[in-house]
């Protein structure tokens, strides 16, 4: 009992897709269960759970989510006059669902925050994050080429943070992108999202490819 009453009360959004740490996206809120649900988190100042559908749809019934997700804060509102409205969210932390709770119109998940393990072996961490650097800024370089403009890549100082900003821009399945997310270890991570990121530089070259647009690197680049 006192295991449950230390766990934090955190309303759920389960999505088609996955939002990492330190990512944001905008979202479209149309159904009344979910406007009523933004209103009460801006109205206590608490954030959301956003968390991949695992089985059911985003619209009608409530869906089963993956137990891992990302707590989201809402940091600008649209508001439409028929009630629906646009929302700017950031991903703060992830979280591992506990209990699920019904009796609201949105799903509440009873819910524990997910900690990443120290660095096991700092050597072999700060060869990882050097190619990760180095590689992700070639592929940067490699996609702005076609619109005859250099850039300059600002990456997050912090290696857990440079790992989910990665795993952000690059395209991959869901299931994929799940697993990053619930991985604790960032050599781990690192060592997942290399030869992804390894396959983006090769794909890179096609004349057809342009998978990550200005809009999505807008918060860390700038031109030269």
């Amino acid at each position: 009992m006192d295991y449950v009453r230390s766990l934090e009360e955190l309303p759920l959004f389960p999505l088609n897709t996955v939002l990492f740490p330190f990512a944001s996206i905008q979202l479209h809120v149309f159904e009344e269960r979910y406007q009523e649900m933004v209103r009460e988190c801006i109205r206590r100042e608490q954030p959301f759970g956003v968390v991949l559908i695992r089985s059911g749809f985003e619209v009608g019934d409530v869906a089963d989510p993956y137990m891992v997700g990302t707590a989201v804060r809402i940091k600008e509102v649209h508001n439409y006059d028929d009630g629906r409205m646009d929302i700017y969210v950031q991903g703060e932390r992830r979280f591992r669902i506990r209990q699920l709770d019904d009796r609201e119109p949105y799903l509440v998940g009873l819910v524990e925050t997910v900690e990443e393990e120290p660095l096991s072996d700092p050597v072999r961490a700060a060869e990882l994050l050097s190619q990760a650097r180095e590689e992700f800024e070639l592929l940067v370089q490699r996609l702005f080429e076609r619109q005859e403009f250099g850039v300059q890549v600002v990456f997050p100082p912090d290696p857990v943070a440079l790992s989910f900003t990665i795993a952000n821009l690059l395209s991959m399945e869901n299931i994929n992108k799940q697993l990053l997310l619930e991985t604790t270890d960032t050599i781990e991570r690192f060592e997942a999202l290399l030869p992804i990121l390894r396959t983006h530089i090769m794909d890179a070259d096609q004349p057809n490819y342009y998978r990550i647009g200005s809009q999505e690197l807008r918060e860390w680049i700038s031109p030269n």
